[in-house]
């Protein structure tokens, strides 16, 4: 029978440090380009939020309404995940946005 042990660790492996593909970094200016495109597209998720709030809020507070803005279509659900579903099924290929039926609109707790 043989007994076989180990007198020497395995060396660790050094962490690897920078980025997982240096060869897709994007400048500046794209970053800032795609900054302002997603501020654009919550502003117009966030106008139609406030235009159909006061009708709902009082009947679904704490409710979850799912806007997808080029259509001005809504859906709203007591799940977040349900309205996020209702919203992929009728736009499969479009963004939207969700928004919690409350007085400010926000869909978490920090």
């Amino acid at each position: 029978m043989w007994l076989i042990t180990m007198t020497e660790s395995t060396a660790k492996q050094p962490a690897r440090r920078g980025r997982i593909f240096p060869d897709h970094i994007l400048s500046p200016e794209e970053l800032a380009r795609r900054k302002a495109e997603r501020e654009v597209f919550h502003q117009r998720c966030r106008a139609i939020f406030e235009r159909v709030r006061p009708e709902y809020i009082e009947k679904n507070y704490g409710w979850y309404i799912a806007i997808e803005p080029d259509s001005g279509n809504f859906f709203i659900d007591e799940d977040i995940e349900v309205a996020h579903r209702k919203a992929l099924q009728k736009y499969p290929n479009a963004k939207h946005c969700v928004f919690c039926l409350n007085e400010s609109g926000a869909t978490g707790t920090i």
